[in-house]
């Protein structure tokens, strides 16, 4: 384990959350394999709205995979929808929510599969006892209007029942501002 990555490993650790600044994120993830971020990031570009918008919004675009991850290696499941809790998610708890699947040459793609090795790396380091892990990727895409600001989470404030998360920006454009709350 890297400096950096034991630096966040630590933070996760005392704090329940790491901020990491891009320019440090890319060089981990490039010194991990990264290696087609490019077409990697293009892919954003092709996601289908999602239809369980509960105020009818267009505005959020999203694809969906799930994985498995072992010391052996990481592995796409078959497609399926995604599932919370009504104890997680008060709006959509209870609900298969079908999404278009995260396209084939994503899934298999290096930089995928290099961020999620990342990720199986990093939160095996603060838990060592969990040899398999579930690992599911959510492609979101919030689009915002001068008239009207995006909504990443109408369905407000809610946890999603997993232990570790990694949310990364992959690119943008015509932004002024932004927030989102750590631990919330």
């Amino acid at each position: 384990m890297t400096d950096s990555l034991a630096t966040i490993a630590g933070m996760l650790g005392r704090d329940g959350f790491a901020f990491v600044r891009a320019p440090e994120m890319q060089a981990l993830l490039e010194t991990a394999g990264l290696r087609d971020w490019a077409s990697f990031a293009i892919s954003w570009d092709d996601l289908g709205v999602d239809a369980y918008m509960a105020d009818g919004g267009r505005y959020r675009r999203r694809r969906f995979a799930a994985f498995r991850a072992s010391s052996v290696g990481i592995a796409r499941k078959p497609h399926q929808p995604h599932y919370q809790g009504r104890e997680y998610n008060a709006l959509f708890g209870g609900i298969a929510r079908s999404f278009e699947p995260v396209a084939p040459e994503i899934g298999a793609g290096p930089s995928l599969l290099t961020i999620l090795s990342f990720c199986r790396t990093l939160f095996g380091e603060l838990v060592p006892s969990v040899k398999r892990w579930r690992m599911e990727v959510h492609q979101f895409r919030i689009e915002a209007r001068s008239d009207r600001p995006g909504q990443p989470t109408p369905e407000g404030v809610h946890r999603d029942g997993v232990d570790f998360v990694l949310v990364l920006l992959i690119e943008r454009h015509n932004i002024a501002r932004g927030n989102s709350v750590p631990g919330s």
